[in-house]
């Protein structure tokens, strides 16, 4: 028997629950609970309320889903960049 293909979707993440869960708004306006992917975790990639998420869901479960992707927006609050030291010269 073949595997389902999974599904995804994109939305925004309204909340932040415990146990590293998120509760997401998809653009069709239905939430759902999504929990992180685990390269995410892997990569230390962080998410925040108000930030826009790709979410892999089954076709079998259409009320929980996984984040597998945080889109890089201009509102994201990405990383800063690094500040720069003083140079100074060797005698």
């Amino acid at each position: 028997m073949a595997k389902e293909e999974l599904i995804t979707f994109e939305g925004e993440v309204v909340e932040i629950l415990p146990d590293a869960r998120y509760r997401v708004k998809l653009e069709s306006g239905h939430e759902i609970v999504a929990y992180t992917a685990g390269k995410m975790k892997k990569n230390r990639i962080k998410t925040l309320a108000g930030d826009r998420v790709t979410v892999e869901m089954s076709p079998y479960d259409l009320d929980k889903g996984r984040l597998i992707f945080r889109h890089k927006d201009s509102g994201s609050g990405g990383p800063r960049p690094a500040a720069r030291r003083p140079q100074f010269r060797r005698r």
